[in-house]
């Protein structure tokens, strides 16, 4: 049995919304101590969806993979539906991970959670500051 799931290899081969939006609603970046693995992602929402996401990963394969799945899986996605997103959920839509590469996911999910808090705190002190909706 092989040690990477197809679709695990196709995200680490070919990563979806690898790069950097310059004038992102929210940036988050997480690491691991452990592994070396540094993830960062980049988000631009409009009216409360995700209307563009991308990341940079420095880490291993399974990270990258992971940054990749996630990203695709909040793309299009309202903010409040990505905010619940898991590892768990990454790791499924991968086809699984190796139980010593889940801490993988674990960091998809906290880059999403710190980007999404970042847009939080950005995006409240913007409606305060006479910003139109509508």
């Amino acid at each position: 049995m092989a040690l990477y799931s197809e679709k695990v290899m196709d995200h680490f081969l070919h990563p979806r919304n690898v790069g950097v939006i310059e004038d992102a609603d929210g940036v988050g970046e997480v690491g691991n101590a452990k592994c070396g693995d540094i993830m960062k992602m980049y988000l631009k929402i409009d009216d409360g969806v995700i209307a563009d996401v991308k990341f940079e990963t420095f880490g291993c394969g399974s990270a990258i993979a992971s940054s990749s799945m996630a990203t695709e899986l909040i793309k299009g996605k309202p903010v409040s539906e990505a905010m619940k997103l898991t590892n768990q959920a990454v790791a499924e839509a991968l086809d699984g991970l190796p139980a010593y590469k889940m801490h993988c996911s674990v960091l998809a999910e906290e880059a999403i959670q710190a980007a999404l808090a970042d847009y939080e705190q950005k995006s409240g002190s913007e409606q305060n500051s006479g910003k139109s909706e509508g």
